[in-house]
């Protein structure tokens, strides 16, 4: 099983840079998860061409905030994964999110902009940076999550 994972896109409507990503990264994936500042429903809508998860993030309109969830727990191949989008400051933000969820294999989390693709006790933290705003480490950045016998992450560089 195979997980397209984006977060923090900032688009107010479907773009060229979207759909090619799309095309080329998240046409073979079973499920996409969207870790919230979609910003247009456009964006839920051109997603929503594979079964898709989403959390509302804190740039997200009316519309999103109204039909998304803050934070959500899926069950996806028997593991079980939280998804959030985050909140302040960059710094302590796996403490802070980490005590949102209790018994998951991996918590899926934006708003840094920042990718991150790292275990801490057993849990494995997955940030896919940003697909389309402002790239603080120099790169647009989804991810990938493939289930076998544990998850494992990948950060594909745009």
């Amino acid at each position: 099983m195979k997980i397209g994972i984006i977060s923090d896109t900032h688009l107010k409507e479907v773009s060229q840079q979207l759909i090619d990503m799309y095309d080329q990264y998240f046409s073979g994936v079973d499920v996409i998860v969207h870790a919230g500042d979609l910003v247009s429903m456009e964006i839920v809508d051109f997603l929503g061409q594979k079964p898709l998860h989403v959390v509302q993030g804190n740039m997200d309109n009316r519309d999103i905030r109204e039909r998304f969830p803050k934070k959500e727990v899926i069950v996806v191949d028997g593991f079980r994964l939280g998804l959030i989008h985050g909140w302040g400051s960059p710094f302590g933000m796996e403490r802070r999110i980490r005590s949102q969820f209790n018994d998951v294999d991996a918590i899926i989390f934006g708003h840094t902009h920042r990718p991150a693709n790292r275990r801490d006790k057993g849990v494995l933290f997955f940030n896919p940076g940003t697909a389309s705003g402002v790239a603080v480490s120099g790169s647009h950045s989804i991810g990938i999550l493939d289930l076998e016998e544990e998850i494992k992450g990948s950060i594909i560089v745009l």
